[in-house]
């Protein structure tokens, strides 16, 4: 594609850097992992009040780097995904990607408000337009203003079941359909869909928790140095964002490269076999229902290793994912002493043939 056709939106430091943040390492790597791979399925995140969720979602999407989209498109297409779905004409031929104007635009992150109807996520259909003028006049939503980043959902165990039953149908097939009185929409919807919220607040249901890839737990820190640090690094970036950024520009642009890399690794990942078979062993102990979760543990693991740089997952990449992708799959049981981490760590051990006591 010409560079001479493409335009620059430079962007500005406007969350917290990423590699600023103190703690928290779960949920960073539930996010990366996503990033690396998107078909693991997305995050929850479930924990207190003020641990900096939304800020840490912000924060990864700003060292990502920046896509290049068609010129002002609402659904942030690239030249080629543009050029299959509308097949513009320049005369009587069809438009070459290299004529198309583009633009270097930040990765989005939207969120999702808990008091937003259908009509604002998944857009709205203008049916008397069509009807009098024979014109599909459609209004995006925010499904479409996430495609190619995040969309962010705080407090997603207070929204609507409904709701959150069509943003993981979306997520998981990558696009959005709509339908009124027989005129029908589609558009792009590649998103890491991520949402946060307080189980004191309520818990979502087993069904809609299997659909999330990667359940990542967040808690108040309480080591006194970490949280002294955690003050003095905001009081810091609040005081000056332009000169706290410059001071983390290396770790950032360090996690940058690391990321792309592993994008660029994965999809030469080599699963063996025995590890495979580790893990549908794992997941038949721990009674999991269906297979969701030995597919997240193989896509985690598979992300992890690209992470890490090496080319075959081992042992050690699935025991640093599998918390993560079962640990919201567990049935539930009251009688049970073990908390659901420690279940699965004991389990693991049987399976790699280790002391569970160890």
């Amino acid at each position: 594609m010409s560079s001479s056709r493409a335009k620059h939106k430079k962007s500005r430091p406007e969350a917290f850097p990423f590699t600023a943040m103190v703690g928290q390492e779960e949920m960073k790597l539930a996010l990366i992992l996503n990033v690396i791979d998107p078909s693991i399925g997305g995050v929850l995140v479930m924990g207190h009040r003020g641990t900096g969720k939304s800020t840490i979602v912000r924060a990864l999407a700003e060292v990502l780097p920046s896509i290049e989209r068609v010129q002002d498109d609402p659904y942030n297409r690239s030249a080629d995904e543009f050029l299959a779905a509308e097949r513009p004409r320049v005369g009587r031929r069809l438009m070459k990607a290299e004529e198309v104007d583009t633009e270097s635009f930040p990765v989005p992150v939207v969120d999702l408000p808990l008091g937003a109807t259908e009509d604002r996520v998944c857009g709205t259909i203008d049916i008397e337009q069509a009807l009098t003028q024979g014109v599909k006049s459609f209004e995006p939503g925010l499904l479409a203003q996430a495609n190619r980043g995040f969309l962010y959902i705080d407090e997603v165990n207070l929204l609507d079941d409904h709701l959150v039953d069509v943003l993981l149908d979306v997520a998981a097939s990558g696009r959005n359909v709509v339908e009124r009185e027989g005129i029908s929409v589609r558009h792009p919807a590649r998103f890491v869909l991520v949402g946060s919220g307080n189980p004191e607040e309520g818990e979502l249901r087993p069904q809609l928790l299997d659909r999330f890839g990667l359940y990542a737990r967040i808690l108040t820190i309480n080591d006194l140095d970490s949280r002294v640090e955690i003050v003095r690094r905001r009081r810091a970036f609040d005081d000056d964002p332009k000169a706290f950024f410059r001071r983390w520009s290396r770790k950032q642009r360090a996690l940058q490269r690391k990321i792309v890399a592993a994008r660029e690794l994965l999809p030469g990942i080599q699963l063996p076999e025995d590890v495979l078979t580790d893990i549908a062993r794992l997941c038949m102990q721990l009674d999991i229902d269906g297979h969701r979760g030995e597919l997240t543990i193989t896509r985690s693991a598979q992300a992890y290793a690209a992470l890490q740089g090496d080319e075959t997952v081992s042992r050690q990449h699935v025991r640093a994912v599998v918390g993560l992708a079962l640990r919201h799959r567990l049935r539930k049981d009251p009688l049970e002493t073990l908390d659901a981490g420690e279940k699965i760590e004991r389990e693991l051990a049987r399976v790699f043939g280790e002391d569970p006591e160890g």
